[in-house]
This record gives structure tokens, C-alpha cells and sequence, in this order.
């Protein structure tokens, strides 16, 4: 297929007549193209089709259908009807009013295109920097992020049926690609019995034996399953088949192959407790999807799939800055027209198992190469370190997050002597503690990949001590402190102490406004589940989420320009009281 660069075809005069008759205010679909049709072009995706063939739909028509798809929570068959019946679509597109539209199956095929060339962000960065120069969103601002979960688009399979699954998914692929050669290599018609279905809990026994059983006959199949694969005469081919690929790793993970005391061969589950599995991060949860992950949040959150980190701006002028974050405190949004319009600015999506602290790097990264570095990014980050901390001061960004207290017994109970008790004499290299004494020993060192000073204290004055229960419960019977370099030490009991602060507290609210935010994302584009399966896809439907969730703001945003501000949600009584006031 070859690209043909067209860009967005003009709206011929018929359709511009009723769609106008039709929509006297206007839509979103109109607004996109006569306001953002310049982001909508051929030439960004040009590396992702040929030279040569039959020429392809326009992508920038596909790009700006997916957006419009994405804004409206559309499924494909959804979509290419409504470019079909809906004349504000055909008005966007650029389309007769007769014209018969396309097939749905080009859209997963122009999806499968972006992610295969690396182009799943395209549209929405284009819309950044259109944004950008319209003086909507800049670098050195204030800007918050938060995460949320995101369930992926296979079932939720216990170990059990997993390793039944994999196999199925895996004999599954052979008999496409190579059926003959299946025919000779196992037992079809035995095969087919247990796995001519898929595997779920309403086939699987009741009794703890018999599952145990079917565990080991599941293991005995994946295992020579794979040995046939990996045998000299099987096709080489066979072997780079992702289904067959996937079922060697769960095989690994699920099941151990050893021999008894009379030198035959067992294969057995692995037991978490003797035999180890593997961590979280690479232990792979369904044969159709490589990249999700089981991970759980809290004492009541527990899913299968990935996480999404939204960054969005959060601007305000300043004769409402003080009016913003005491709404914000208040756990509500500022009124509509009081404040700029909040754009999303950074969309990150990672497996399950990643940690929000792990995210908030690559975000600043993402904004800093694309000109948006906040001043001050507020964030959820689960207890950022110090170096992160120091990291992001150095490109110019504030930090206003939670830092993580002091984890010592003595700070956790509120009782005796916490870390921030003792006095430090840089220069002098001691520490002093409550009591008077001084410690005999400062010892710089390396833990975890970063500088640290370990001080400990003479047992000739920690023992006879009178407050030592107050001060430690080690069997050494002294005290030990693990400090940060002086710069990083001094930076963190100050962003401590100004954190116990109201001040601080009521800055900080302004971070609540993103779960509006994820609300509106949930509930307009339903983020919270993967439409498509494998991390790539998934951050594609992130990243056209966040451009619509864009369009969306934007068409609200000049939709009441001009307007004076609006009592948001007030009841009949306050807009009198107003009115007889005002």
C-alpha cells in the first residue's frame, strides 16, 4: 500500500449547507476540522507506507476518524457507520453527502501500521504543539499527574488455567501454520479432547487430586509439545510462532522438570515456597497477551494489566490562584470560566507492576523534549527519592510531592528517639544524640547504587545509657544511622518540615483535580480497559484517549468564549440570593 499525500480533502458545498442547517451552533466533529484541521496531515506518517502499490485512505482522514472514534467511545463498526449517517462526521472528513464511507477493518489495519512503525503518539503530539503555539500550554507551569489502573483485554486465568491455556493457544497456532507436520508430531485426536475448548473453571475438577492430576497432564503435554517444536526435523519456522514462545515461558515458570530415585522423569508444579517463581515483572498471565501483569494497590485493588500515568496542565491566573486551591482543598473543581483550559500534556503507560515513583522520570522527559518541563509538577509519586528529588531541581522542575518520612522503629511508634533527635556536625563529621554523646564512627558508603554515611556510636556509651529502650533495639545494643550526602540531607528535612505546614498542605490540594480528570477519561473513552491486547496497542488507545480528552476540552474551552463565568452546581436558592446581591 502507498501514501499518496493528500492531506485533508476540502468539504465540498452540499455538505458544508446541511451540516451547517443541521448544527446552527456547531459539533465537535466540525470544530475539530475547522479549528484543528492543520493537525491532521499526511506527511507524518509517510515512513509508515510505501512508495509503490495501490494507494491507501488517507491516514490523516484515519487519524482524525480514530480521534473522533475515541472522543465518542466508538468501536470500528461504530465508527465507519457513523462517517456513514452522521453529516457533522462527513463534514470533518471532507465527504459528499452520498458517499458510502469504508470498511471498519481499515481502521485496525491503520492501527496496526502506527504501532508497527513506532507512530502510536503522533497525533497526539502534533496536537501538543498546536496547542503549544496557540499559547494553550508552555513550558514552566504547573502541571500534576496521578495513575490509575488499567484491566487488559483477556480473562483472568488462575496457574491452572494458564498452563492448560497456553498449551491450547499454542496447538492452536501449529494447526494454522503447519497442520501436516502437527498430524505426525502428537496425537491430534487425543489432544483435541482436552483443548478443542478453552480451558475454565467449569471444566476444571472440584477435587484437589484430580487437579493436581490435570496439572501434571497439562505439563506432560506442554512438554513434549515443545519438544517436538525444538526437534531437528520439525520446521524452523515453528519455533519464532509467539504462541509457542509464550507457552516455553509459562512452561518455565509453571512447572519443573526433574527425575525421581528410580531415574524417571517427573514434571511437577513449582512451589512458590521451595522451588521459586519468577518476579512479578516478567511473570507472564495469559497466552494472548505478553505484557500483562498481575498487580495489586492497596488492601482491596487487585487486576490483571497495566497502568496509565496522565500529566495535564493546571494554570491559574493569579487573581484566582488563591480561589483554585481552596476549591481544590475542598475536594471540588474550580468553576468553568474561571480558569484556562487544563490540556492533557503527558500520557505514560506501563505494565501493572511498575511503581508510580518509577514513572515520574520518564514523564519530565516526555515534557521536556517537547518543550512543556512544568516549574512546579504536582504528583502522586508514592514517596520519590532523594535523588529524583535533586534530579528534577536541576532541570528546573519543583517537586510538590509527599517525601517519605523517617522509617525508623522510633519515628513509626512516635515513641523515643527518631532521627531527627540527633544534631550533625558536617565538618566535624559526628553526630550528636539526645543524651550528649557523641558518635564514634562516620563512614561514607554505597547502598543501592547511591552515596550514603553510615554513623554508628561507641557500645561504651550506648549501653550503660539510660534511654537506650527509647533509642534502639538492636542486639548490638548501640545506635546506627544511615544519612544522606549533606546537599540531600539538608533538602529533605527542609521539604519535611515545610510539608507539616498549612501552607503546604493547602498548595498540595491543587494535585486532587487529576482524578477529575481520570473520571472524565473513564467515562468518556473508558481507559480503564484495554480495547487491544500487547503493551504497544494499549499505549496507542492511551495516547488517541488523550488526544480526544484534548479535542473534548478544547471544544468546550471555545465554546464559551466570550461567556462570563457561571455558578457551577448551585441550587435554585443561591442563583436568587445572586441575582437580589449582585
Amino acid at each position: 500500500m502507498s501514501l499518496q499525500v493528500r492531506g485533508l480533502p476540502e468539504i465540498p458545498a452540499d455538505t458544508v449547507r446541511v451540516a451547517r442547517s443541521a448544527f446552527p451552533q456547531g459539533s465537535l466533529a466540525m470544530s475539530v476540522r475547522d479549528r484543528l484541521g492543520e493537525v491532521f496531515a499526511d506527511e507524518p506518517f509517510a515512513g509508515a507506507f510505501g512508495v509503490r502499490g495501490a494507494p491507501g485512505l488517507s491516514p490523516a482522514l484515519l487519524s482524525l476518524v480514530t480521534v473522533l472514534q475515541f472522543a465518542e467511545d466508538l468501536t470500528d463498526r461504530q465508527a465507519a457507520a457513523m462517517a456513514v449517517r452522521a453529516i457533522d462526521w462527513k463534514y470533518a472528513m471532507g465527504m459528499e453527502l452520498g458517499a458510502t464511507g469504508f470498511d471498519d477493518s481499515v481502521l485496525a489495519r491503520f492501527r496496526a501500521r502506527l504501532v508497527e512503525h513506532g507512530m502510536e503518539r503522533v497525533v497526539f503530539d502534533r496536537l501538543l504543539d498546536w496547542c503549544r503555539g496557540q499559547g494553550l500550554v508552555g513550558a514552566g507551569g504547573k502541571q500534576r499527574t496521578d495513575s490509575t489502573h488499567v484491566i487488559s483485554a483477556v480473562r483472568d486465568l488462575n496457574r491452572l488455567e494458564l498452563a492448560g491455556e497456553s498449551v491450547r493457544a499454542a496447538l492452536e497456532a501449529l494447526a494454522v501454520v503447519a497442520p501436516a507436520w502437527l498430524a505426525q508430531a502428537v496425537n491430534v485426536p487425543e489432544l483435541a479432547l482436552r483443548y478443542g475448548e478453552r480451558v475454565n473453571g467449569w471444566k476444571i475438577p472440584s477435587s484437589q487430586v484430580k487437579r493436581e492430576r490435570l496439572a501434571t497432564v497439562f505439563g506432560q503435554d506442554a512438554v513434549a509439545l515443545l519438544r517436538a517444536v525444538w526437534a531437528p526435523t520439525a520446521p524452523p519456522v515453528l519455533r519464532t510462532l509467539e504462541p509457542v514462545a509464550l507457552l516455553r515461558r509459562i512452561t518455565v515458570q509453571t512447572y519443573l522438570v526433574a527425575t525421581d530415585t528410580r531415574g524417571r522423569e517427573v514434571i511437577r508444579k513449582r512451589e512458590a515456597d521451595s522451588d521459586g517463581v519468577p518476579p512479578g515483572h516478567t511473570r507472564l498471565a495469559s497466552p494472548y497477551d505478553p505484557d500483562a501483569r498481575w498487580a495489586a494497590k492497596g488492601g482491596d485493588l487487585f487486576w490483571c494489566g497495566y497502568k496509565i500515568h496522565l500529566t495535564e496542565s493546571c494554570d491559574a491566573p493569579p487573581e484566582a490562584e488563591a480561589e483554585a486551591e481552596a476549591e481544590a482543598e475542598a475536594g471540588g473543581e474550580p468553576s468553568p470560566g474561571r480558569l484556562p483550559v487544563r490540556l492533557i500534556t503527558d500520557v505514560y503507560t506501563t505494565d501493572a507492576t511498575v511503581p508510580d515513583v518509577n514513572a515520574t522520570a520518564p514523564v519530565q522527559e516526555n515534557l521536556a523534549t517537547r518543550g512543556l518541563a512544568p516549574g512546579e509538577h504536582y504528583l502522586d509519586a508514592g514517596y520519590p527519592s532523594a535523588a529524583l528529588v535533586r534530579a528534577a531541581s536541576e532541570q528546573g522542575i519543583t517537586m510538590v510531592t509527599p517525601l517519605r518520612p523517617d522509617t525508623s522503629p522510633q519515628a513509626r511508634a512516635d515513641t523515643g528517639y527518631a532521627k531527627d533527635a540527633f544534631r550533625i556536625d558536617w565538618k566535624a563529621r559526628q553526630v550528636r544524640c539526645p543524651e550528649g554523646r557523641t558518635s564514634s564512627g562516620w563512614y561514607p558508603v554505597r547502598q543501592h547504587g547511591h552515596d550514603a554515611i553510615v554513623v554508628d556510636f561507641a557500645r561504651s556509651d550506648c549501653r550503660p545509657c539510660p534511654a537506650r529502650e527509647q533509642c534502639t533495639a538492636s542486639r548490638r545494643g548501640t545506635r546506627m544511622l544511615t544519612l544522606q550526602p549533606r546537599e540531600l540531607h539538608q533538602a529533605l528535612t527542609a521539604a519535611r518540615t515545610e510539608q507539616k505546614t498549612d501552607t503546604w498542605q493547602a498548595k498540595y490540594a491543587l494535585r486532587a483535580g487529576i482524578e477529575g480528570t481520570i473520571n472524565q477519561a473513564l467515562d468518556v473513552t473508558g481507559i480503564r480497559r484495554a480495547r487491544y491486547r500487547g503493551l504497544p496497542k494499549v499505549r496507542l488507545q492511551h495516547a488517541f484517549s488523550a488526544a480526544a480528552l484534548n479535542v473534548i476540552r478544547l471544544d468546550a474551552h471555545w465554546s464559551t468564549e466570550g461567556t462570563p463565568p457561571a455558578l457551577s452546581r448551585a441550587s435554585r436558592l443561591t442563583h436568587l440570593s445572586y441575582r437580589l446581591t449582585a
